[in-house]
């Protein structure tokens, strides 16, 4: 049975150690954010580490975004680049004595050798367990070599890596705060490599030492390490260290529990800056994958995330990324916002995504309103600029015929535009109340009448009101008429219907 007690007590101390032989998508920065949030919950340390030892696959720009992510996201950091701290340097690539010095404190203890055989001895190794069907594993030749023969290999000057020397026998066991203890037979076990033959250490090697050095308490990670957690335990023994408390968190799958990749919405972290999410929005989804306050509670702001978060309360099955569901959060998120913060937000989106003419006219105070309009229709921040293009536009652009309805031809249509923008012309009080009350009136007087089921008539909006929104915006769908107009204001409006009338005259 899972166990959910934990021999630590007191601050914690966590980390996310990110590779930058990439960019994290949203399952690695869930880690970093539980890991963030137990350390500010029992008002320990949160700390990261440049895991940059594989030089070959490291990828240009990496290292910056990663950082860029977890601020985006507000995951200070007490201890790391940039800002330092007592047990560094927080790169692995700047640590690699450290690594070295360890590793010959275990070859001292017999706990570790050097093997020296070559890839193509390796290569054969295996050829030969594939066929007699057996597992593929270090045979552990070079583990045995007297005294003689090592003397010999090192007088040769022959390439070596190190390799952790695992107990053959027997059994390993090790706890897992959420899964309980976890026993693995020691015969399945070969001997890892901990240092390579360029003594740069294996990623297996380096986050144990580092984990010690740097005084982690818990190590969240996921549970596709659960593998490896063994091996980690075996090396701590030998070295006579404290294990860390150990979380294996459940995996981030897609909504068909495949691996999730990025056509299921696994993108780098700061695609979906880019895509118009609120980072609140994001971590408030993020950390309801895989935890869980009660069955009711869904939104949370950051403060409350820290007060309540547990690791008692972390699941370990997976969870499914639906990124329907994340939109959904954005636009809760989204209305929450005062008409000053979505300004303040939206702003960057709608210099990028809208014509020249209209971002070189921009005003604070009209895109205010705007967005006030259009705030319970907003998703994404990054449909803004195409969801109000046409109130920043001199003219939006449309065709002819969807001026035209099932209730309104081309010739009452053509008649009655130039009639309204009459009639709303002598309006003074450009408001959505008195701009209603025209258009109702208009829609009286001018005849518009529905009959209703019972043989009753009734004044019919619908053709009057959508001939005027298709031609002040070039659209079927948008905010309310009344309210709508009062933003585009008088002149805007009265210049657009004289459009839309022409544009009708030039089609008959």
């Amino acid at each position: 049975m899972a166990s959910r007690s934990s021999n630590h007590t007191g601050p914690a101390r966590t980390r996310f150690a990110p590779s930058p032989t990439g960019l994290p998508h949203i399952g690695n920065y869930r880690t970093a954010i539980f890991a963030w949030l137990w350390a500010r919950h029992t008002g320990g340390q949160f700390l990261v580490r440049i895991e940059d030892t594989d030089r070959k696959r490291l990828v240009p720009g990496a290292q910056e975004s990663i950082l860029d992510g977890l601020r985006w996201l507000g995951l200070d950091w007490d201890e790391g680049p940039e800002v330092g701290g007592p047990v560094g340097p927080y790169f692995q690539s700047e640590r690699l004595d450290i690594y070295r010095e360890h590793a010959e404190m275990l070859i001292e203890k017999g706990a570790a050798y050097r093997c020296y055989c070559t890839e193509a001895e390796l290569e054969q190794m295996r050829a030969e367990q594939r066929e007699r069907k057996e597992p593929e594993h270090y045979d552990r030749r070079c583990r045995y070599l007297s005294p003689e023969q090592r003397a010999d290999r090192e007088a040769r000057g022959l390439s070596s890596v190190v390799r952790f020397a695992a107990p053959e026998t027997g059994k390993t066991t090790y706890h897992d705060l959420l899964r309980g203890d976890i026993t693995i037979d020691n015969s399945t076990i070969d001997d890892m490599i901990l240092l390579k033959s360029d003594s740069y250490p294996t990623y297996n090697f380096a986050n144990i030492v580092d984990d010690h050095l740097m005084n982690i308490t818990h190590v969240i990670r996921g549970e596709e390490y659960i593998p490896s957690a063994p091996r980690y335990a075996q090396v701590y023994r030998a070295f006579g260290w404290d294990e860390p408390e150990v979380v294996h968190v459940g995996l981030v799958l897609a909504p068909d529990r495949s691996k999730l990749s990025k056509r299921h919405g696994a993108l780098p972290l700061l695609d979906y800056r880019e895509q118009g999410y609120l980072p609140q929005a994001l971590m408030n989804y993020m950390v309801l994958l895989g935890w869980s306050y009660d069955d009711k509670a869904e939104f949370f702001t950051r403060d409350e995330l820290v007060r309540a978060f547990t690791l008692d309360r972390i699941g370990s099955s997976p969870s499914i990324f639906d990124i329907g569901r994340l939109e959904w959060f954005n636009a809760q998120y989204i209305r929450q916002m005062t008409p000053d913060e979505l300004t303040d937000a939206a702003w960057p989106f709608l210099l990028a995504g809208l014509p020249a003419d209209a971002r070189a006219t921009l005003d604070r105070a009209y895109v205010r309103a705007v967005l006030a309009l259009d705030q319970e229709r907003i998703k994404t921040l990054a449909v803004v600029p195409d969801l109000t293009a046409f109130f920043f536009v001199a003219q939006p652009e449309y065709d002819a015929s969807l001026l035209l309805g099932k209730n309104l031809d081309a010739e009452r249509a053509a008649a009655t535009l130039p009639a309204l923008a009459a009639s709303l012309g002598d309006l003074r009080d450009w408001t959505p109340e008195a701009l209603l009350h025209v258009l109702d009136g208009f829609v009286v007087q001018h005849g518009f009448i529905r009959k209703k089921a019972d043989g009753s008539e009734v004044a019919d909006r619908g053709p009057v009101f959508m001939l005027v929104r298709v031609a002040v915006s070039g659209r079927k769908e948008t905010p309310g008429l009344p309210e709508m107009l009062a933003v585009l204001g008088k002149e805007r409006t009265l210049t657009r219907l004289a459009a839309a009338a022409e544009k009708l005259a030039s089609k008959r």
